[in-house]
């Protein structure tokens, strides 16, 4: 430290902070200086100017580019300048799942498909020819689970195909409805077994796009 710089009480450091790689206006550009925390605005040109004491440190920030920090030294005119050149953050790209859309073809295949898994039970004259069988049968945990496994394996399988065709309607702007509120709207639909494999294609997008109006109207109340 030279005896200039020891003698000055208070140091401007001016100067501009410029982008290389393109035109910019920084209406953003702050300096902070960390011994005192207070900090002051920049010019839109990128252009500064701040008093500040020998040996501050400053940080300059601007939104979306790395942060510069500057150890404040005094010239023999108790001034510090400097030019800065600054360089945007790196953007980090989230990952991207691109799932392609199926067919009306394929989701009309799907839904004529759907069918409960058979778990085999005794019935009508059956019960008379084994009634410990049957029995066994309506009091059984394990026949129990199995039929609850069973529906809810079907149910999985109805969601799955009511998914895919809201998910053709947003495609095709019929209806506008965030991947958030899927689960939501699915459950207000309550469509039944036999409407999703029976019926036509007309009759399910107007069923769908009815049902989302009042889901709208229900959501923003």
């Amino acid at each position: 430290m030279n005896a200039f710089s020891q003698s000055c009480d208070k140091v401007l450091f001016t100067g501009r902070v410029v982008d290389t790689l393109r035109p910019q206006s920084f209406y953003n550009l702050m300096l902070i200086n960390k011994r005192t925390g207070q900090g002051v605005f920049g010019q839109p040109n990128g252009s500064y100017s701040i008093y500040v004491s020998q040996g501050d440190t400053v940080v300059l920030s601007v939104k979306d580019y790395i942060p510069q920090v500057v150890v404040v030294l005094a010239d023999s005119n108790c001034q510090c300048k400097r030019k800065l050149v600054i360089e945007p953050r790196p953007k980090e790209i989230r990952e991207i799942i691109v799932k392609p859309l199926k067919s009306l073809e394929e989701i009309r295949e799907e839904r004529e498909a759907l069918a409960m898994r058979e778990t085999r039970m005794v019935t009508g004259i059956e019960v008379l020819k084994s009634p410990i069988t049957a029995l066994y049968q309506a009091f059984s945990r394990k026949e129990q689970n199995k039929r609850w496994i069973a529906e809810q394996q079907y149910k999985d399988d109805q969601r799955k195909v009511v998914k895919e065709l809201l998910r053709l309607y947003i495609s095709y702007d019929i209806i506008n409805l965030s991947e958030e509120d899927f689960d939501d709207f699915i459950a207000f639909l309550n469509v039944s077994d036999s409407f999703l494999k029976t019926a036509t294609e007309m009759e399910l997008i107007t069923f769908i796009k009815d049902k989302f109006e009042h889901f709208q109207l229900v959501k923003n109340k």
